[in-house]
């Protein structure tokens, strides 16, 4: 690695990039393109119809974010040149067979990939499970089933999650996961088993002529109940897990990298600090405490949570491409995180955000400044339901009263307050396998990679090294701004 400079190592290579318009994907492309523009080809797979569809979303979603302000304003009218040589939206979806995409264009990129990078998925905790399991665990066999057709092929880079772990306690090693195993040691996942429950349940919906939002409901409740029969908290972590299985138990001789990332947030140094998109598993919290709608959460006061930039993550895919550029049949697995080496208290978050927005309050609608509470940490769902019941239930049962016998306005604070006590306890159901997290995930072979990096990156260009964060000032002057500002 130290003999092979990681921009020179990016030249001249053709890359297939799945998830395109996902929050991952669009820093990895914005950075190849700005720190090696003689890459040979980006192949972007684009959920779309046709080829116009897919250009038309890249251009929409990718290419007109403010994640390539940079990059517009270092090549101004030569950075349409540069999309048009190099960048090629592909419409497909790994749903599919092929991927959805047609002969012709499969037959071309299997004779130039060089390498592929699979970071489509479905991120959503309690995702529908028919989408979740055709995304997360058999669109990921769909990529690698494509994989074996590239004849140049160096490598598969699978973007999973370092929660594959499900809920462990302790240091949490940089293992691969094998086929049908399980969380909780009392039961055995079969794959194609659970894929025909999924199509069985579906069947009977429909005999039953269910609407769709019972049809939705129905696959949502179905993905956590197998989930947890197995071990996993959530229908996320339980199919990017099988998505994982699958591929080590179907690789054969290819050349597989698999990077689990924790939370990642928003980015750090570049293109520029605090882009984000969406919101993750604290950011809720942060969004909902800064707007003055939520001043509770659940989380262990001691326990860590596992925070890493995006473009940390962006460069760590980076630096594994470069790492492993020799074909092997190898599997190689990195925890890319934070909790061993720069550790962060859910504590922490809590004080760094009720600090900022006591200085930099949020401006509501109406343009007055919004004035935050004390943040109440619950240690458990027994804790929460006990905080409901002090300080939102009698006023609840007082509006309930009165609603019998007063105006429409009192009911509708009745049916906000009524929102507001359910959305408290379904995040806490959601977040709480993340807020009362016990492990610590070892980052040994990731350790070993940013050594191998450290002369090919004098610049700090591929900078992914947890320990050069501090996190009060990252989330006082980097994070919450950019939620402010992105996503609030």
């Amino acid at each position: 690695m130290e003999s092979c400079c990681i921009n020179q190592f990016l030249e001249g290579k053709t890359i297939f990039i799945t998830g395109a318009t996902g929050y991952l994907a669009k820093i990895l492309i914005e950075k190849i393109l700005r720190v090696q523009p003689n890459v040979k080809k980006l192949y972007l797979l684009i959920r779309a119809p046709d080829s116009n569809s897919a250009k038309e979303r890249f251009n929409n979603e990718v290419i007109k974010t403010d994640l390539f302000r940079v990059l517009r304003e270092k090549l101004g009218a030569n950075l349409h040149s540069l999309i048009q040589d190099k960048v090629f939206p592909v419409p497909g979806d790994i749903a599919c067979d092929n991927l959805g995409i047609n002969s012709d264009m499969q037959d071309e990129m299997c004779r130039e990939i060089d390498i592929i990078v699979n970071s489509a998925a479905t991120t959503r905790f309690d995702e529908r499970y028919d989408t979740a399991i055709r995304i997360n665990a058999f669109g990921t066999l769909n990529v690698l089933k494509f994989s074996r057709q590239c004849s140049k092929l160096k490598m598969l880079l699978h973007v999973s999650t370092a929660y594959v772990c499900g809920e462990k306690e302790g240091l949490i090693l940089e293992k691969p996961l094998h086929y049908g195993e399980t969380l909780n040691g009392g039961s055995q996942l079969d794959i194609e088993v659970e894929q025909k429950l999924v199509e069985e349940t579906l069947k009977d919906l429909k005999a039953r002529n269910a609407a769709e939002k019972e049809v939705t409901l129905a696959m949502r409740v179905l993905g956590i109940e197998r989930a947890k029969i197995h071990g996993w908290p959530n229908t996320y972590s339980f199919t990017k897990a099988m998505g994982e299985m699958l591929l080590g138990h179907l690789k054969e001789d290819l050349h597989l990298i698999i990077l689990r990332p924790t939370i990642i947030s928003s980015t750090y140094k570049e293109p520029f600090p605090g882009w984000n998109e969406g919101l993750r598993t604290m950011d809720t919290f942060i969004v909902g405490y800064g707007k003055g709608k939520q001043n509770v959460a659940m989380g262990d006061r001691e326990s860590i949570l596992d925070v890493i930039p995006a473009d940390m993550v962006v460069n760590s895919v980076i630096a594994a491409m470069v790492a492993h550029r020799n074909r092997s049949s190898h599997t190689a697995i990195y925890h890319i995180s934070s909790s061993r080496t720069n550790p962060l208290k859910n504590t922490d978050i809590m004080q760094f955000s009720a600090e900022y927005f006591k200085k930099n309050p949020w401006i509501n609608e109406r343009g007055t400044p919004v004035k935050v509470k004390k943040f109440h940490l619950l240690d458990g769902m027994a804790s929460l339901h006990k905080y409901i019941a002090i300080h939102y239930m009698p006023l609840l049962k007082i509006l309930k009263w009165a609603n019998l016998i007063l105006c429409q306005r009192l009911q509708t604070l009745h049916s906000n307050l009524e929102r507001r006590i359910n959305r408290v306890i379904r995040l806490a159901e959601l977040y709480k396998p993340y807020t009362l997290f016990k492990g610590i995930f070892n980052d040994t072979n990731a350790e070993m990679l940013r050594m191998a990096t450290t002369e090919s990156n004098a610049d700090d260009t591929f900078n992914f090294d947890p320990r050069t964060i501090q996190w009060e000032k990252y989330f006082k002057e980097i994070h919450i701004p950019g939620l402010v500002k992105y996503v609030f």
